[in-house]
This record gives structure tokens, C-alpha cells and sequence, in this order.
């Protein structure tokens, strides 16, 4: 028998991040997630949701973004498409630098890679695809 998928799809809102929370929250539970794991969950979503919102949708409600959260060989994968252009995450700024300390944004992607066991980006022609494992 198939894994369960779980997906939502939201304008490009900064409003609606209170319903990706809900989203998350609810599949974490029926998949039985520890609080451990869903705290780490709902950080590196909710992160890689506002960046979907605000950086590649630039907050047009005409613009979607989907997530989808699936199981697959003892791993959460959770993919959050947004209808940007994408970036290259490799000219990211480092947060950890010291210019960087007391900035009061950019530490999204760097979150997720601290608290994701894998972090990787997929450019579609229709937009962006950031891709989440967490190992169960």
C-alpha cells in the first residue's frame, strides 16, 4: 500500500503562513512525528514557505505556492514550489559572518540546513522547488 501524501496550496500571502503551520501540524501528527521532529519541521516549512511568498512571489496573491509532504524509504520529504524565477544558493550570503550577525533576515536557508538532514533546490520552468528530508 502506498505512503499517504499530504498537499496544500496557498496565494502568495504572508497571512496564509499561519495555514501552512496548521498544514503541518496536521500531517506531522498523522504521520506520528515526535514534538522534536515537528518543531524542526515547522521551522524549515514555515522558512522556506516565506521565502516562496516573499523573494520569489514578491507577495502576489495571483502567484501560488504548493507544498507537498510525502514518505518515501524512512524519510519526510516536503516540497514548497513558488512561481519565482529561483536562485543560486551558493551566493547566499554567510549569516554566520560577522557583518551578517545582526541583520534581522537571512538566515532562512542556513536554518534549514542546520535542522534538515538534507536541503536541496530544483529549477522548473514554472518555478522554484525547495526540497526538505528529514530522516524518520
Amino acid at each position: 500500500m502506498p505512503e499517504p501524501f499530504y498537499q496544500i496550496e496557498i496565494e502568495s500571502d504572508p497571512n496564509n503562513l499561519i495555514t501552512v503551520e496548521e498544514f503541518v501540524n496536521y500531517f506531522a501528527k498523522d504521520l506520528g512525528l515526535t514534538d522534536d521532529q515537528l518543531s524542526v519541521l515547522l521551522l524549515a516549512v514555515t522558512e522556506a514557505t516565506t521565502n516562496a511568498i516573499i523573494h520569489a512571489n514578491k507577495c502576489d496573491v495571483s502567484k501560488l505556492v504548493r507544498i507537498h509532504a510525502e514518505i518515501e524509504d524512512s524519510k519526510l520529504i516536503v516540497k514548497i514550489k513558488d512561481e519565482g524565477k529561483g536562485f543560486d544558493p551558493t551566493t547566499l550570503p554567510d549569516p554566520t559572518h560577522p557583518e551578517n550577525l545582526l541583520k534581522d533576515s537571512g538566515r532562512g536557508v542556513f536554518l534549514m540546513k542546520v535542522y534538515m538532514n538534507e536541503v536541496k533546490y530544483n529549477v522548473t520552468p514554472t518555478g522554484m522547488e525547495t526540497i526538505l528530508v528529514l530522516n524518520l
